[in-house]
């Protein structure tokens, strides 16, 4: 039996009772209380209270400076080359096409991807795009967001084919066969190379004739679920996220023992945190509220054992006014699956509904 939940008052206070995490007994991030995300530091440095979206895009810019000092810089146009598009296979999957590609996502890197196209795009109609992100896979990498093995309920980059959208599912740093050197390409961590190369792909998308441009969603599962997260509050084309068992806050991620966050492939100076979690610049608390106003769904199952569906809904809850500060309370979405690490049909699906009547609206 599932049980699917979107978030509400009760919930919230029953979930931070359960927890015995009270507003207050929360530490601070960079003296800004961690829930009340409408604190900002002022000009003169004093504490405010956010009451319009331009005070409140203050503490988005520091919160992203502070993603930035562990993930490293953003690049910028020295690496934006010709994309180079190859097509090394073209497989018909009946109502879409499905293309083994990879594209010069920088000078010196490459990086493999999966574009599946509608034949309804290639016919005329053009489609709204979908960045489709893989979870951590070592055998198979990406090849599993198209259902070619791997878990089942990952297969999102097909199945969003299927229902009319382009979709584009890039290779994730150093799983499988993707391998690019990071320190040689000047990189601080796995992480940005990953938003890096995420964000080159929807140049590829912006660069098709049958992509509707501008304006695409990101899916992803586990790893593609936080990374989803770091390439949207990086890019404003994404206008609807959906991060299924994608985060919790790093306080309560193993119980603050942030180890597996620590390698190569994604942020190798949070091993200077590992004692004191607490004291990690940057948390999901902000990087949710980042995407605010756009249209954010989550997939935290209730028996999860990497991310707390409970820590899920307090940061939704802290997010909430950032949303409603904006005028879009109701665009965050989260569902409570009565299963493990996993992204079933029924929570699937509505993601899906989530992302077409999301990028519909915002035409």
């Amino acid at each position: 039996m599932k049980r699917t939940i979107a978030v509400s008052s009760a919930l919230i206070f029953a979930a931070l009772a359960v927890a015995g995490a009270t507003e207050e007994s929360l530490p601070s991030i960079r003296g800004l209380s961690r829930s009340d995300l409408l604190q900002y530091h002022g000009k003169n440095g004093q504490i405010g209270r956010a009451s319009t979206p331009k005070e409140w895009a203050s503490r988005r810019a520091e919160a992203l400076k502070a993603f930035q000092s562990i993930a490293g810089p953003l690049p910028g146009d020295e690496k934006r080359c010709a994309l180079d598009v190859k097509i090394d296979e073209e497989v018909d999957c009946g109502s879409y096409v499905r293309r083994a590609i990879s594209y010069a996502s920088e000078p010196g890197s490459r990086t493999t991807a999966f574009l599946c196209i509608p034949k309804t795009a290639l016919t005329g109609k053009p489609a709204h795009g979908v960045l489709c992100l893989h979870p951590t896979e070592n055998n198979i990498g990406y090849k599993v967001v198209v259902g070619l093995g791997g878990k089942p309920h990952r297969q999102y980059a097909s199945e969003l084919a299927e229902r009319g959208m382009v979709t584009i599912a890039p290779s994730y740093v150093q799983l499988a066969q993707y391998q690019p050197d990071l320190k040689a390409l000047g990189y601080q961590s796995g992480t940005m190379k990953a938003i890096w190369d995420n964000i080159r792909a929807m140049d590829l998308l912006d660069a098709l004739p049958f992509v509707i441009h501008g304006r695409y969603a990101a899916i992803g599962h586990s790893l593609g679920g936080h990374n989803a997260i770091y390439t949207a509050v990086n890019d404003d084309r994404i206008q609807v996220v959906v991060s299924s068992c994608g985060f919790d806050s790093f306080l309560d991620y193993y119980g603050g023992k942030i180890n597996g966050w620590t390698q190569e492939r994604y942020m190798p100076k949070l091993a200077d945190y590992l004692e004191h979690a607490e004291d990690v610049p940057f948390d999901f608390y902000e990087l949710v509220a980042c995407l605010a106003p756009r249209k954010f769904f989550a997939n935290a199952p209730l028996r999860d054992a990497n991310f707390r569906w409970d820590s899920v809904d307090r940061i939704l809850a802290a997010a909430r006014p950032v949303y409603a500060l904006h005028g879009a309370e109701a665009n965050i979405k989260v569902t409570h699956p009565d299963s493990e690490h996993d992204f079933p049909d029924t929570e699937r699906f509505a993601a899906y509904d989530w992302i077409q009547s999301g990028l519909v609206e915002t035409k």
